[in-house]
C-alpha cells in the first residue's frame, strides 16, 4: 500500500514535473503535459502507451481508461500499488508525456562520470535522484542510496570502490 505522499515523491522527482490540479484532483504534468493524477477516491490515473499499459496491468489489478473509445491510460488503486510498482508507473507515464530530450537528458546525461560497472538500473536511479556525477555520489550515505528503486548492495560496493580510487570521501566517513 503506497500514499499520495509517495506518488508526490516519484512524480515531483523527474526532470520538468510541475504539480497542480485538474477537474479538482492532484495532477502532474510535464512540461505542460498531463501524465498522472490522483482521483478524490485514492485510484491514480496514469497516461501510458498501450505496450506499457499492457505489460503493466498483467502484474498489477487495475483497469484500462479510454477517452472517444480509443485507450489512453490507466486507472490503479492506490492502496493496491507497492511503491515498486508505483515509481515504474509514474515513470512509464513521465516517458510516454515528456519530450523525447528530456528523457534523453534524464537517461543519459551527457556529464556523467558514474561507472558502467555499477549497471543500468543503478544509473538510472542515481541520474533519476539528479546525481550524476561521483562527487555527488560521495554526499549521499550508503542508506539513502540504498533507499534508491534499482541499486542495490552490489551497486554500493562498486560505486564505493571507485569513490576510493578517485580520492573521493563518502560522506559520514572519516
Amino acid at each position: 500500500m503506497t500514499s499520495e505522499k509517495q506518488l508526490r515523491k516519484a512524480a515531483l522527482g523527474l526532470p520538468g514535473v510541475e504539480e497542480g490540479t485538474h477537474f479538482g484532483m492532484v495532477s502532474f504534468s510535464v512540461r505542460g503535459k498531463g501524465f498522472a493524477s490522483l482521483t478524490g477516491d485514492g485510484v491514480v490515473q496514469a497516461w501510458v502507451g498501450d505496450d506499457d499499459a499492457e505489460r503493466f496491468l498483467a502484474k498489477v489489478p487495475g483497469e484500462r481508461l479510454a477517452r472517444a473509445g480509443k485507450p489512453f491510460g490507466i486507472a490503479v488503486p492506490l492502496a493496491d500499488i507497492n511503491g515498486k510498482d508505483l515509481n515504474e508507473l509514474i515513470h512509464l507515464a513521465w516517458r510516454c508525456r515528456a519530450p523525447k530530450s528530456l528523457v534523453r537528458e534524464r537517461e543519459e546525461p551527457a556529464d556523467s562520470d558514474l561507472p558502467a560497472s555499477i549497471g543500468r538500473p543503478a544509473t538510472r536511479a542515481l541520474h533519476g535522484a539528479g546525481i550524476t556525477t561521483l562527487a555527488q555520489a560521495a554526499t549521499w550515505s550508503d542508506e539513502d542510496l540504498l533507499a534508491l528503486h534499482g541499486f542495490g548492495p552490489k551497486a554500493l560496493r562498486l560505486l564505493a570502490e571507485t569513490l576510493t580510487d578517485q580520492g573521493l570521501r563518502r560522506s559520514g566517513q572519516d
